[in-house]
């Protein structure tokens, strides 16, 4: 069939909870508690458009708990996906930054700049 394998969904799940949790200034993001995928219908085949949102839907001090949906390119839900992250020493990492409402600018810590070739 060529659909796309649920071992990428599983690790786009990963890789962008991880993400999100990093949006809050985390300049490390913790490591997996809990992670799991629910396939809602096939994800597409080679070519096909898949689109992923990932929220950060809580961060406390020890943990992160992250949500990622897949969508089609007809916006229906293929497979959604959680991420719970330890966050209990990275919390408190140096090179942690905090934000601007908009998440545009760096309003503590330092602002690295990041050149990618």
């Amino acid at each position: 069939m060529q659909t796309v394998h649920g071992g990428l969904i599983l690790s786009l799940t990963d890789t962008l909870g991880s993400l999100a949790v990093a949006t809050k200034g985390h300049y490390m993001t913790g490591v997996s508690t809990d992670i799991g995928t629910s396939f809602v219908r096939p994800g597409g085949k080679v070519g096909d458009v898949l689109h992923a949102k990932a929220v950060l839907t809580g961060l406390g001090k020890q943990l992160a708990y992250t949500r990622v949906d897949f969508t089609n390119a007809a916006g229906e839900l293929v497979a959604y996906g959680y991420h719970t992250k330890y966050v209990g020493r990275s919390s408190a990492h140096d090179e942690n930054v905090k934000f601007s409402e908009d998440g545009e600018r760096v309003t503590e810590g330092k602002d690295v700049d990041v050149d990618v070739d």
